[in-house]
């Protein structure tokens, strides 16, 4: 097997990539490839290994000898798959790896938006807190999580993560079933259509992969369905929600407050409708709830055991 990793820096420098060296007798790892450098670098090699790297049908057609592409994460969208199809090319990727901290990401967002965690954090620093009139600061309204409703849409390895960890706070959970997912209950919760869940739910978490028919799944008609106080996560996928028509329904009150780990375009090179400054109770981090150390080195783990297999 002779294979090379064209975007290795996007596991980090503290994983160790020595169970994939093992599988595939050496590998040859570059940091970063830019579209043009693709073609030069993966001729000659029977498996390639990629992140966030787009190959298309022109890199695939060109690399006769290419046998196996992995990507090392879950999403399959930076590869033509029908070009891998039609040219007998195998395409891997990884599941279930980071259950855990995506999980543990989308209960330290929904915490601490229902704190007002970084606001009060905020008006410490400011002084507010040292100028108060009395003992504690009660400016910003705290939701207790027990006894509140959680809606999740994806109920998959990630969202019964996040089922588990919230059942763990007291609170009721029900399932979204998007167009054609069938009714009824899972794991011995309800799932309802959208439409049902939405007017219903105190906190609603999107754990789906992102396809033409999770495209926008929630927008502008959809936030109006919510409550004023629910709050909005996203751990999942940018482009689930619109991103302009959530950053309006914050600034005018209509939903309580928003959690992101994604955003459409990643790095937002050419700003986002969310990163705006006066959008209030919204925190975004930088797509790395995926990213503890174990989650990487599980990607690793589950790489080497797909090659071999």
């Amino acid at each position: 097997m002779k294979a090379v990793f064209l975007d290795a820096i996007t596991l980090g420098n503290d994983v160790d990539l020595a169970p994939i060296e093992q599988i595939t007798g050496g590998l040859v790892k570059y940091d970063a490839t830019s579209p043009d450098q693709v073609a030069e670098r993966i001729r000659g090699f029977d498996t390639v290994l990629v992140n966030k790297v787009v190959l298309t049908r022109e890199h695939i057609e060109q690399c006769p000898e290419l046998e196996t592409i992995a990507v090392v994460a879950t999403g399959l969208n930076n590869v033509d798959l029908k070009a891998a199809k039609d040219c007998g090319v195998r395409v891997l990727n990884v599941n279930n790896y980071g259950r855990s901290t995506v999980a543990q990401h989308t209960m330290a967002l929904m915490l601490a938006l229902a704190t007002r965690l970084l606001d009060y954090d905020r008006d410490v620093r400011a002084g507010r807190w040292a100028k108060s009139d009395m003992f504690c600061l009660m400016d910003h309204p705290i939701m207790e999580l027990e006894g509140r409703t959680l809606g999740i849409v994806g109920y998959g390895e990630l969202g019964q993560g996040v089922a588990e960890r919230a059942q763990a706070f007291g609170m009721n959970i029900l399932l979204g079933a998007r167009r054609g997912q069938p009714l009824g209950e899972a794991d011995g919760y309800p799932r309802i259509p959208l439409d049902e869940l939405l007017p219903q739910v105190d906190v609603l978490s999107l754990n789906c992969l992102l396809t033409d028919e999770t495209r926008n799944l929630i927008g502008a008609r959809e936030l109006q369905l919510m409550r004023p106080e629910a709050l909005l996560i996203n751990t999942s996928r940018g482009g689930l929600v619109d991103e302009a028509a959530l950053a309006d329904a914050l600034r005018k009150g209509a939903i309580g407050g928003a959690g992101f780990d994604v955003l459409t375009e990643e790095p937002p090179r050419k700003g986002n409708p969310l990163l705006a400054n006066d959008i209030p109770n919204l925190i975004v981090t930088p797509h790395s709830a995926w990213a503890s150390r174990e989650a990487r080195q599980r990607i690793v783990k589950i790489t080497a055991d797909n090659l071999a297999g």
